[in-house]
């Protein structure tokens, strides 16, 4: 059997952490958690599991995620962030794959449903739900790629999904989720991967509601159904006002 090492990204992550820590700790062998400068009681919840975090100011995602994969001491690592959730089944089908992990090029997917403002959703821009994102792999052929916003991993040939149900409890408040929406927009624009258009600005946000809200289901999530699709046209707004703006 392959050993794992679990990495664990956190910031001001109390309010899951202890239920996120525990289906982590009987998959892991080894376990990093890098936070970013946690204020609330996440360093303390750590201390209880007997886990040291190793700090780390926060530049992307990316960045955070990759540096926690090189401090690993196996080969095989388990990304996860602090509002993700393994259930009993994925944990489970964890154990009997690492019994049987030997090559390198394939990587594993988790399935992950969303759930928003504490309701299970049919899709959160910019993926349906459940997705199912490389969760699993081999350190020696796989990195995340570096992108500003919604980074992957990249390096492995094929991939197998892990049957369960991982959930992902995110935007727990309006507060955070149009925080995070202005964060995401400006780091996304800050590094000039969006061309500059104030006519998309003006036109792709009704297309994007019309996806996200009429096609990809959100109607089905009631009132957190309209606010999933007002975050994607609102997202899809900023991405190129704020190039527009900046970088005309």
């Amino acid at each position: 059997m392959e050993k794992l090492t679990v990495c664990l990204l956190t910031y001001n992550s109390s309010r899951l952490l202890e239920q996120c820590l525990p289906p982590l700790l009987r998959v892991a062998d080894d376990f990093v958690v890098v936070d970013s400068g946690s204020s609330d009681a996440t360093l303390g919840i750590l201390s209880g599991y007997g886990i040291k975090p190793v700090s780390r100011n926060y530049t992307t995602h990316s960045d955070q995620m990759n540096f926690a994969i090189s401090l690993a001491q196996n080969e095989w690592v388990l990304c996860m962030d602090s509002d993700e959730i393994l259930d009993e089944q994925t944990v489970n089908n964890i154990v009997s794959v690492k019994k049987v992990l030997s090559d390198e090029t394939v990587a594993y997917r988790v399935s992950r449903y969303w759930k928003v403002l504490n309701k299970p959703v049919h899709a959160m821009y910019p993926v349906s739900s459940p997705d199912f994102p490389v969760r699993l792999f081999n350190k020696r052929r796989v990195r995340f790629n570096g992108a500003p916003v919604d980074d992957k991993p990249i390096g492995f040939e094929s991939s197998q999904v892990i049957e369960g149900h991982v959930v992902h409890d995110t935007f727990y408040s309006l507060h955070e989720m149009f925080n995070k929406l202005n964060i995401y927009t400006t780091r996304l624009c800050s590094n000039k991967k969006i061309r500059p258009s104030l006519v998309r600005a003006l036109i792709s946000p009704y297309f994007a509601f019309v996806k996200w809200y009429f096609i990809k289901g959100g109607w089905k999530d009631g009132r957190v159904g309209v606010v999933t699709g007002i975050y994607a046209f609102l997202y899809t707004f900023l991405k190129y006002f704020k190039s527009w703006y900046y970088f005309r």
